[in-house]
């Protein structure tokens, strides 16, 4: 009987604390999107359009997540966490810059937003309540990460030889979607079923998979307005 009860006692605890990472981590998400919004903003103000502005908030976020992921059991995660995201964020400002100069700008950057949202609480509310095991997935995630890596090293280099890769641009932006819509049910399963501990790397996970959804989403939204 002493046994049967430990092991509902351990039962619950392990209910209760993926509960609380869980909260913790939407949480922390709803937060550091917000500031992301913030730095973004801050970045159209200042009307920001360089590419190189793009690339060094990119690399340097992607040093701070390196960083992340060796102190994140410590007091530092949170701070590196909004320095990460709000990097990114601001790196939005080249990029939203660009669509917004367009005749009907605004209407895509809102479509590209609202399909964003609309994709991810779809997914992720899927997997909150069927509480279903995605954690199959992972090893067609990482294949599918490989091949888009070398997709996109293709797309930096072909166009030296005069190769018009428009085409493959659209290819690979539809690609991204569908990997980062499988991230999110993978992720947040991850989350669901207690395999993610650290409320601070399930945030930082999510919201690199929200932030290249959005980006591919716009390029998707921009072809099909044909601008």
């Amino acid at each position: 009987m002493n046994n049967v009860n430990t092991v509902t006692s351990r039962s619950e605890q392990s209910i209760l604390q993926t509960n609380k990472v869980i909260r913790n981590t939407y949480m922390l998400l709803s937060m550091t999107l917000l500031f992301s919004a913030v730095t973004a903003g801050i970045s159209l103000a200042m009307n920001i359009q360089s590419i190189w502005a793009y690339l060094g908030c990119i690399l340097g976020g992607m040093g701070v997540l390196f960083v992340i992921g060796k102190k994140q059991n410590s007091a530092a995660a949170l701070p590196l966490t909004f320095l990460f995201t709000g990097l990114w964020g601001f790196a939005l400002g080249p990029i939203l810059n660009r669509y917004l100069a367009m005749s009907n700008g605004s209407e895509i950057v809102m479509t590209a937003l609202g399909m964003t949202a609309i994709t991810f609480v779809g997914l992720s509310a899927y997997v909150l309540t069927s509480k279903k095991d995605f954690s199959f997935m992972g090893g067609f995630l990482a294949a599918g990460s490989i091949v888009l890596i070398v997709a996109m090293l293709a797309m930096f280099i072909l166009p030296l030889f005069g190769v018009d890769i428009s085409g493959m641009s659209l290819a690979f932006s539809a690609a991204v979607v569908l990997l980062m819509s499988g991230f999110i049910l993978y992720d947040t399963s991850n989350i669901v079923n207690g395999t993610y501990t650290n409320y601070v790397m399930a945030t930082v996970g999510l919201y690199v998979n929200i932030f290249n959804l959005f980006i591919h989403m716009l390029a998707l939204v921009g072809f099909l307005n044909e601008d």
